[in-house]
């Protein structure tokens, strides 16, 4: 093989490699959309979103938020799919070292919904990456047997990646399908 048929199988390795997404085991969002009661309910989970380096910056007392951006989209014919709500969570906590107690935080679209003290360390974990039911619209706003996909966001911070890539925002996106069946 000549130099210049071995670099381009080299390079199409490498583009296959990259364009297939490959990337370190993580956390990764779950969601679970569902109609109740008039309303479009979502669930969700940061599956091991409370890294080891996160719990540590939790316990020496710095700030600590989650941050997910929840949208209700639908994909149309033109470049842009169209956004047809959106909400953002935030969930924060702060460590009292003389109390030994986390003070929790909610937030959605800026306004706190919740806030609460606690001692457990699971209760914290469930507060910053799991919700239940959040109501993302009316179902009166949805289209009968419509394509739908819910996508969010998350975002934590601190971030604590020691080099910040030009493509890589530090967020991490999740995505489920939803039909809208009355």
């Amino acid at each position: 093989m000549t130099s210049r048929l071995r670099l381009a199988v080299v390079l199409a390795l490498a583009g296959a490699l990259f364009a297939s997404g490959v990337r370190a085991a993580g956390p990764e969002l779950t969601i679970t959309p569902v109609a109740r009661d008039g309303q479009l309910l979502v669930s969700f989970a940061l599956v091991d979103g409370l890294t080891p380096d996160m719990r540590d910056a939790i316990q020496s007392g710095l700030a600590t938020s989650f941050s997910y951006d929840v949208e209700l989209r639908r994909a149309t014919a033109t470049w842009f799919d169209q956004t047809l709500a959106s909400l953002t969570i935030t969930a924060s906590v702060r460590f009292d070292n003389l109390t030994r107690r986390y003070q929790l935080a909610r937030s959605f679209d800026g306004r706190v919904e919740d806030a609460r003290p606690t001692e457990d360390e699971e209760e914290v974990r469930i507060w910053l990456t799991e919700f239940e039911r959040v109501p993302v619209t009316a179902t009166s706003a949805l289209e009968v047997n419509g394509e739908y996909y819910i996508r969010v966001r998350a975002n934590a911070r601190p971030r604590n990646t020691w080099f910040p890539w030009p493509w890589d925002d530090g967020s991490i996106t999740g995505q489920a399908q939803y039909t809208f069946i009355p």
